[in-house]
């Protein structure tokens, strides 16, 4: 399609993983962050009714007047929900509970997996002249996660350091190939990151192992390490960086950014 031409447009990112509890609001909050530090205007887009990415960025439950459950399903204007952030160059659509009824909700409707394209592509977007939109998705293989992955130029899959890690990913490959096939053919996967590393454990090790010999340049070379300040700054409603921007984990969220932004510029080339 070519309302996809990178050149005009923000690159869109789904932050996919069907397992919970493997990082992945974690990297969307701290991911955009570092996009942000570097001078890229960024938004996150909290796609999960836990509303988790929102919390993070200090958006407390009161202030989320309007929701991607409106912007989906009550055609609320798109300048009325993105919310500014703490964080400078970070924008936010943010969720809450209203959402986890959305996926019975947009059963009934014939553009149910376009929603969120669309939306994403409303001329009033040109007016944020956002580089990067970062999609964080519920951990299911739901409506809503089709509707990211529609949505998206890419995938990016976190992936804990962990027995079993690699087995889950089957799954969210197969929903990939699906995708492509049936609505958004020119969907990629952005790369895998590792995350929860500890380099000490001989597992952590053996992850990475089998996950470069299985995925090969798919993997990024950086890993995000356990480290307790990426743990601790959700609840100071604070991405790491911003947290203890000396952390290990502020230093390796700003590496991905970096690997991120080098592969997008030598795509673009």
């Amino acid at each position: 399609m070519s309302d996809l031409t990178r050149s005009a447009n923000p690159k869109i990112i789904a932050v996919a993983n069907q397992k919970g509890g493997v990082g992945k609001t974690t990297t969307t909050i701290n991911l955009g962050a570092a996009l942000a530090e570097k001078g890229q205007n960024v938004l996150i887009v909290d796609l999960d009714p836990q509303g988790n990415a929102s919390t993070g960025l200090g958006i407390e439950p009161d202030d989320r007047i309007y929701t991607t459950y409106d912007l989906l399903l009550e055609d609320v204007d798109l300048r009325e929900v993105i919310l500014t952030t703490s964080t400078e160059n970070l924008k936010l659509i943010p969720a809450n509970v209203d959402l986890s009824s959305a996926d019975i909700e947009l059963m009934s409707n014939e553009k149910r997996s376009f929603l969120l394209h669309d939306t994403l592509r409303q001329p009033a977007m040109e007016t944020f002249s956002f580089d990067y939109i970062l999609i964080d998705c519920p951990p299911s293989l739901n409506l809503l996660t089709v509707n990211a992955m529609v949505a998206a130029h890419s995938i990016l899959v976190p992936l804990q350091s962990e027995f079993f890690a690699l087995e889950g990913l089957s799954q969210l490959m197969l929903t990939i190939r699906d995708v492509r096939q049936s609505a958004n053919p020119d969907l990629r996967i952005e790369g895998v990151v590792l995350t929860m590393y500890d380099a000490r454990n001989n597992l952590s090790q053996q992850v990475e192992a089998d996950a470069r010999a299985n995925l090969a340049d798919l993997v990024f070379q950086t890993v995000i390490p356990r480290n307790v300040r990426v743990s601790e700054a959700p609840s100071y409603a604070l991405p790491v960086l911003a947290y203890d921007t000396q952390s290990k984990g502020a230093a390796a969220y700003r590496m991905l950014a970096d690997e991120l932004v080098a592969k997008n510029t030598k795509l673009a080339a």
